[in-house]
């Protein structure tokens, strides 16, 4: 039997140590171990598009003019010859329909961003659900949250950058959310558009932003939270022969690197084949933007609609502080929502491990079902972000439903608040479903669809006990930790009495896997 790396593996070290000196470097990295399951891989969706992103960025910065100079326009696209508008809108017009392939890669760059903040996110509730933020992750965790923040950021600069009628409506939503701020709004507002709005700045400030610095952040992150990734290991679903100490996959060469190559060129495949077949941001047919101009059924890109909605669905309230007036109408919804979802985000897996006292490292991921609370509360906040994001289209819900337009302005300020809590209850029911669910299997076995006619006439249905990897998954359950008692004698604050109950209310085996154990040897009927 081989007891060394694989063959394959010898070879390459073995060549490059000949000329490197680097063998024992590339054996135990070569043959680190990747799990296998399906998502894992949403991070690498994220990824690639990110690679996919800057490739095609940097094709496209040869052409793009980030400029707010005057031009009057005389390219290949008839309907806006003669039109006054500007640098940028100009180059951009000339990139879809002069340069060779340019619309492809415009399409292509837009496809991956909506891709790379949706793998992004598809990732973070992954790591969410399953507790892969706890100690020791917490530093990797907190990288994440923040290149997410930081990719919210870089959508909205680059959905600028074509000075278009779309983007420039986002501009002014922008321009109004900067202004309402108290104190520094004006500051902001004049540092970003150079001036009065809309200024001669904004379109290269925000090219500045969207090629350099945000990028060279997000490089620098990407690295880091990979580093860190590989320096700790995976986190892993229970199962046979799964243990803390371990991880149960495939070695990084050649397996991994070929399914991560393979895996590179789906996503490359999926963004071309929209860019293909399916137009976004068809620039042409807004024109250029001029400030007196309005459009009907402007909406954002997916990932900032949830602010659109906020906007919507805010009452028209307003301070006076200080001899000036604070809008908070604009205020809020433009800070309050993300900052509450970015803000949970990281504190997130301190506030659990001061609930729950667990300071124990964590290498086995959770089954959402496992840990009812913290699948609830991750399931109302992407409710409370659904309904924020549907109604940033209330307008256009009014006019296909033929509807009244404050009627769904109305509906949607009470499902932003009632829709949560819904959720949370909802959520947390399932997951109890769910654990009753696999103690049967437990207690009871499988299903096998073989019916047993009994001696009595009754009928029951024959169960088999689950295989050993069905088994071992449900198995590795573990009940979510609860606050030891005070000492005796000790008489715990105000604060103290509130964590014990909610760490009380947190934690604890809610449904006992063995519960139905000694009703298995009992006939069903």
């Amino acid at each position: 039997m081989r007891t060394g790396p694989p063959s394959t593996i010898g070879r390459t070290s073995s060549w490059l140590d000949d000329r490197l000196g680097a063998a024992r470097f590339l054996n135990r990295n070569l043959r680190k171990i990747f799990p296998d399951h399906w998502s894992f891989l949403l991070g690498e969706i994220a990824l690639y598009s990110f690679v996919v992103l800057l490739l095609t960025g940097a094709f496209l910065t040869f052409w793009f003019k980030p400029s707010m100079g005057h031009v009057i326009y005389d390219g290949s696209y008839a309907p806006l010859k003669g039109v006054g508008m500007s640098e940028a809108y100009a180059s951009t017009l000339e990139i879809s329909f002069d340069v060779r392939g340019g619309l492809l890669v415009r399409q292509i760059h837009h496809w991956s961003a909506l891709l790379f903040i949706a793998g992004m996110m598809a990732h973070l509730l992954r790591v969410f659900f399953t507790g892969a933020y706890r100690k020791p992750r917490e530093l990797t965790w907190i990288i994440g949250v923040t290149m997410f923040a930081l990719a919210l950021l870089a959508g909205l600069t680059g959905y600028s950058l074509p000075d278009d009628l779309l983007s420039g409506t986002g501009l002014r939503v922008t321009q109004g959310v900067l202004m309402s701020l108290p104190l520094v709004g004006t500051f902001l507002t004049f540092l970003l558009f150079g001036g009065e709005y809309p200024g001669e700045d904004v379109v290269s400030r925000f090219y500045a932003l969207h090629i350099l610095l945000i990028p060279a952040l997000l490089l620098v992150l990407v690295t880091v939270h990979l580093v860190l990734m590989w320096v700790q290991k995976h986190t892993q679903l229970p199962g046979k022969g799964r243990t803390r100490m371990n991880v149960v996959g495939a070695p990084f060469y050649p397996a991994f690197l070929a399914k991560t190559t393979a895996f590179f060129l789906f996503v490359l495949a999926v963004v071309a084949g929209l860019a293909t077949f399916a137009q976004i941001n068809p620039v042409w047919l807004y024109g250029p933007y001029i400030p007196a101009d309005i459009s009907a059924g402007s909406q954002p890109d997916f990932y900032l609609g949830f602010l659109e909605g906020a906007l919507r669905l805010m009452p028209a309230w307003e301070v006076n502080l200080l001899g000036g007036t604070v809008p908070l109408s604009v205020v809020i919804p433009a800070v309050v929502p993300l900052g509450v979802l970015i803000t949970g985000l990281l504190i997130y897996p301190f506030a659990e491990r001061w609930i729950t006292g667990d300071h124990r490292e964590h290498h086995i991921a959770d089954r959402p079902r496992n840990h009812p609370h913290r699948t609830a509360i991750g399931m109302s906040a992407v409710v409370f972000y659904g309904v924020l994001w549907l109604l940033g289209a209330n307008d256009e819900i009014a006019a296909f439903f033929h509807i009244s337009l404050n009627w769904t302005t109305y509906g949607g300020r009470v499902l932003v608040i009632a829709g949560p809590v819904l959720a949370y209850i909802v959520t947390y029911r399932i997951c109890l479903g769910l654990q009753r669910a696999d103690a049967e299997v437990i207690g009871h076995g499988v299903a096998s669809g073989v019916i047993k006619r009994l001696p009595d006439g009754g009928y029951t249905e024959v169960h088999t006990p689950p295989d050993e990897e069905l088994e071992a998954h449900l198995r590795g359950k573990e009940t979510v930790p609860v606050l030891t008692s005070a000492p005796p004698g000790a008489v715990p604050g105000p604060v103290g009495r509130l964590r014990a109950r909610i760490s009380a209310a947190y934690g604890g085996e809610k449904v006992p896997l063995d519960e139905d154990r000694e009703r298995s040897l009992t006939p069903r009927t």
